[in-house]
């Protein structure tokens, strides 16, 4: 099981993509098209296995970048898309990601101290 706020980024991230699929794939409140779907699936995945986990920013202020780079084009094209239109179709969402945006500082990464010594002897 989840953590609440992954849980909630989950159906955060599923309500943008349902919201672009039906008004741009023209798709009916049944479901997404193949193309979504595969992308919600995708997103799912990328969140359930994220390091930070309760701690997790938004996937835009965050520093480490899980998605490729074909995926990543594909969910800001839904962001840029359904965000705007998050306030209307699903205000609490909205206003939590909002929130979690503007609170939630990404974790600093710790660089690994054994790679940057290893890259000083390869200068030696």
């Amino acid at each position: 099981m989840l953590p609440r706020r992954l849980a909630r980024e989950m159906k955060t991230v599923r309500a943008m993509i349902e919201i672009y699929c039906r008004e741009t794939h023209s798709t009916t409140s049944e479901g997404l098209c193949e193309a979504c779907l595969q992308l919600a699936i995708y997103a799912e995945k990328r969140l359930a296995g994220c390091p930070f986990q309760q701690n997790k920013p938004t996937c835009g202020t965050c520093r480490i970048h899980c998605y490729k780079p074909d995926m990543r084009q594909r969910i800001k094209a839904v962001m840029h898309y359904s965000g705007p239109r998050m306030i209307l179709h699903h205000p609490l969402l909205a206003i939590a990601h909002l929130l979690d945006e503007k609170l939630i500082r990404p974790p600093r990464i710790k660089a690994n101290p054994s790679a940057h010594s290893k890259s000083r002897d390869d200068h030696s």
